[in-house]
């Protein structure tokens, strides 16, 4: 700007040729035409901004042929303008994500038992195909061979595997545990619950109306504000520089500059804070929030099962029997084994080692234990290996929420041991920092039975709570919050929960843990696992939207004083719009204080 200002002043100072004027005229409508033209096409298209003032400026420069002042605003107004890119920058990829993530092989299974490698799109309805152990389920079907455990928490966010089995109906996107599944295509891929995923992540982002930028909220008064004092200027003295010194000095750069400068220092405050805002808008809308919604499995709680309770029959105990069950399940890679084990290891067991053991897929496990025949796996499994236990084990059995594993001692029932996914311990904190920053409203979505997510809001005093939901049906339940008005943020972890945080206003994917697809589809991408940082997001966007504010209220105080002294013939244009640059210089000093933490 000060080059511009000085190669001005050398060409004026050597008489103010011709040729020189005609230069500055012709930068002036080569650099302001792209502002006149977008703001045009914004006004044609029935938006009112606020440029249209830093319009009218550049116009009238033109006209009167005072081009200095002129290129002045439009350096103004294109650098504020670069800043809000730059502030509502994004790139997210979370249909591209999810796309390549998508199964791509297959194995059809042919008549006469030969196997063939195929594409999973070429998979057809009715024919058979092979998924072994570590592949993902490529299109929804029906299992008629073979016992597994599949990991459905993908889609439903379900965190214990699902026992799959002869009958048993698989969604496309799940992933099979230790067995081979032969599976009856009942929907081609591009049909499938996981196509359906892709397709209402993809709707989801394009349906998301655009936010009314802050200054244009303001620019609704100012502007007419502006156009009045220039027509009194006008009519009073007939003075035309008048005029453009007013349009000079009003140019909104206070409006154009606070707002991004603001964001932009918000967005690195909260970068501190291991929360990483991917655009403007959703920083400026968190500080607006007054609905929450959750995602359960792997958000609210931790994701993964833990020992609950164990129920003992007579004559057993609580350390003998996770030492055998943990003795024979520590020989098994399954997430309840691993959670048995480092439950009794939790308690100061050390399982003993044992022998014979061997894995029924699906099912469960069984081994010899200091010359003890263990067994540990489902009720079908433990009428295999203990004739006659049912009765014994409904003894103990009460109705409680959990997955349960079934132990056998030499062929006699001898307890049952119950996993549950715990709430995390920084949830209730959450929950009430949230509701003292201004929350109006809470809901727990979930994928999970509706009993177990009943019970998580009960306890966590959530305002709402569905359970047993697909990826569609929470979509749904977001659009209708949406649709009732208000900021509505969704928080979630997992693939299951992208198409409901592209269809929130804010979408925050928890991903200490992971993230991946999740994150892409996010607006707000929390790279801890601490369920504090959404509040801490929050109160961040509140700090940032109220400097804001204040730096444009103290911008258009001063552009004000400065109209009415220019339409007074006491600032020449160019001088207005040094005046002008003094005024921004003050308001971007006082907007980035939104980079520090508050003192």
């Amino acid at each position: 700007m000060l080059v511009v200002i000085a190669a001005g002043g050398v060409l004026r100072a050597h008489g103010d040729s011709f040729l020189a004027e005609w230069v500055w005229l012709a930068g002036l409508a080569t650099t302001g035409a792209p502002v006149v033209w977008r703001t045009l096409r914004g006004a044609l298209r029935g938006h009112f901004a606020s440029d249209v003032v830093a319009m009218l400026a550049v116009v009238t420069a033109l006209v009167m042929q005072q081009p200095l002042a002129g290129l002045i605003v439009v350096l103004m107004q294109t650098g504020g303008e670069s800043l809000e890119r730059f502030a509502e920058g994004r790139a997210s990829e979370a249909v591209r994500a999810l796309e390549e993530a998508a199964p791509r092989l297959t194995t059809r299974l042919l008549p006469d038992g030969t196997l063939l490698p195929i594409a999973a799109d070429e998979a057809r309805v009715g024919e058979l195909l092979l998924v072994r152990p570590g592949e993902m389920v490529p299109c929804d079907g029906q299992v008629v061979d073979g016992h597994s455990l599949v990991d459905t928490s993908r889609l439903t966010g379900e965190p214990l595997p699902v026992s799959a089995e002869p009958g048993t109906m698989l969604l496309s996107g799940v992933l099979n545990g230790e067995g081979s599944l032969t599976l009856r295509v009942l929907h081609p891929s591009r049909e499938s619950q996981y196509a359906r995923i892709v397709e209402l992540v993809r709707t989801a982002q394009e349906s998301k109306a655009p936010l009314q930028r802050l200054a244009d909220r303001y620019a609704v008064w100012f502007t007419p504000l502006t156009l009045v004092v220039c027509a009194l200027a006008w009519w009073i003295t007939g003075d035309s520089l008048r005029v453009l010194a007013v349009l000079v000095v009003a140019t909104p750069c206070p409006l154009i500059l606070a707002t991004p400068v603001a964001i932009i220092g918000g967005i690195n405050r909260a970068a501190r804070a291991q929360v990483i805002v991917r655009h403007g808008t959703a920083l400026e809308q968190l500080a607006t929030t007054r609905v929450v919604i959750f995602d359960k499995t792997g958000t609210l709680t931790e994701g993964h099962p833990r020992l609950a309770d164990v129920r003992l029959l007579p004559g057993v105990t609580r350390r003998g029997l996770l030492a055998d069950a943990g003795a024979v399940e520590q020989r098994s890679s399954h997430l309840l084994a691993r959670a048995l084990v480092a439950a009794a290891e939790g308690e100061g067991i050390a399982p003993p080692l044992a022998s014979s053991v061997r894995e029924h897929t699906g099912r469960g496990v069984s081994g010899v234990v200091e010359g003890r025949a263990v067994a540990v796996g489902s009720r079908t499994f433990m009428r295999q290996v203990c004739a006659g236990g049912d009765a014994a084990f409904d003894a103990i059995d009460e109705a409680v929420e959990g997955l349960r594993a079934y132990v056998a001692v030499d062929g006699h029932p001898a307890g049952i041991v119950i996993f549950a996914d715990h709430v995390r311990s920084d949830a209730p904190a959450l929950l009430h920092e949230l509701r003292a920053l201004g929350v109006q409203r809470t809901v727990l979505l979930s994928g999970d039975r509706d009993a177990a997510t009943q019970a998580v809001a009960h306890g966590l005093g959530i305002d709402e709570a569905r359970g047993d939901l697909l990826p569609g049906d929470k979509v749904e339940v977001v659009r209708r919050l949406v649709a009732e008005g208000g900021t509505v943020v969704m928080m979630g972890d997992g693939t299951n929960d992208a198409p409901a945080l592209s269809a929130a206003t804010v979408g925050v994917a928890l991903s200490g843990h992971g993230g991946g697809i999740t994150a892409e589809a996010a607006d707000v991408v929390i790279l801890v696992d601490r369920l504090q940082r959404l509040g801490d997001a929050v109160r961040i966007s509140a700090r940032t939207l109220a400097v804001a504010k204040e730096s444009i209220w103290v911008g258009l105080g001063l552009s004000g004083i400065a109209m009415v002294v220019a339409a007074a013939g006491y600032i020449p244009p160019t001088v207005g719009a040094l005046l002008q640059e003094g005024i921004d210089v003050a308001v971007i000093i006082n907007a980035l204080r939104t980079s520090r933490a508050p003192g």
